[in-house]
């Protein structure tokens, strides 16, 4: 889905680029891991509007449409209350903000796991509606068939594994993983299975170190971790996490800017303005021309 069509910008904060960059394809996405290792690591953050996509676009590899934004957007205790409609509207939305990036949404808790069929219905639709390249997937084992099903008819998969929070339930919490031989056993079947399903690359969450290790190195696919190791092939983070929108994040999250109190302290200007009457000023307002 294109953004160089021309937009009345007396009337629209929308901005496309005039002269677009060539947009990513997951087959290029694949292809940077070379002999189990990815030289140039990919960069991916979540985006969930236009104008965000269009400001993190020039800087990323893959944006994700994650359904975390139930909690970012929504205010959503989990994951688990995100809705087909929910993640085809965000998802257009960053599409449209965005000309360089591979654009992944997640598929939210219920939309897949009946069947495969069940999952391209789903699929198919975010798809169709978004002009996203990709969608994601949570699960190993247990979604291999639905993986190879999607990936056969021309759906592009990235599989999660690890710590996956729309199983926050059944795992007792958002814990690391891996701590003992059984776990990692699992997460490690797990990483094959979705590999040799098709899936062309996986987001590995919450897991000790070690294990991140390994498995970057021995499945094919790019590995993109979240709270696992800088050897991974590359990293994801929630935008609003590294950003310092909120004020409790996860252990494995950098701050890289404190926007939440840059918005704070914008707001008490504001305020502040409006009650003495100093805004508008003579600039902000119109006036009969003489």
């Amino acid at each position: 889905m294109s953004t160089t069509f021309t937009l009345d910008t007396s009337t629209s904060r929308a901005n496309p680029t005039p002269a677009p960059m060539k947009r990513l394809t997951v087959p290029a996405i694949q292809r940077r891991k070379v002999d189990g290792r990815t030289a140039d690591p990919l960069v991916m953050l979540t985006a969930y509007t236009a104008r965000q996509a269009q400001i993190l676009d020039p800087h990323c590899d893959l944006l994700l449409v994650g359904d975390s934004l139930g909690q970012v957007i929504y205010g959503l205790p989990s994951t688990l209350a995100v809705t087909l409609d929910m993640m085809a509207a965000h998802g257009a939305a960053v599409v449209r903000g965005s000309y360089h990036s591979v654009v992944i949404v997640d598929m939210p808790f219920g939309s897949y796991e009946a069947s495969p069929q069940h999952a391209f219905a789903s699929a198919s639709r975010l798809m169709a509606e978004t002009g996203c390249a990709a969608v994601k997937l949570e699960g190993g084992v247990a979604m291999a068939e639905t993986i190879a099903f999607l990936s056969q008819r021309g759906i592009p998969v990235m599989a999660h594994v690890g710590l996956t929070p729309q199983a926050v339930n059944a795992l007792g919490g958002y814990g690391a993983r891996g701590k003992s031989e059984e776990e990692q056993a699992k997460i490690i079947a797990d990483a094959r299975a979705i590999a040799d399903a098709g899936a062309f690359a996986a987001v590995l969450e919450g897991v000790m170190e070690p294990l991140a290790i390994g498995i970057t190195d021995s499945i094919p696919i790019p590995v993109i971790g979240i709270g696992a190791s800088a050897h991974c092939d590359g990293q994801v983070l929630v935008t609003e996490d590294m950003l310092g929108m909120f004020d409790r994040v996860p252990r494995f999250v950098k701050r890289y800017g404190n926007a939440a109190d840059m918005i704070d302290e914008s707001v008490q200007r504001y305020a502040a303005e409006v009650r003495d009457r100093s805004f508008p000023s003579e600039e902000q307002v119109y006036q009969p021309k003489k």
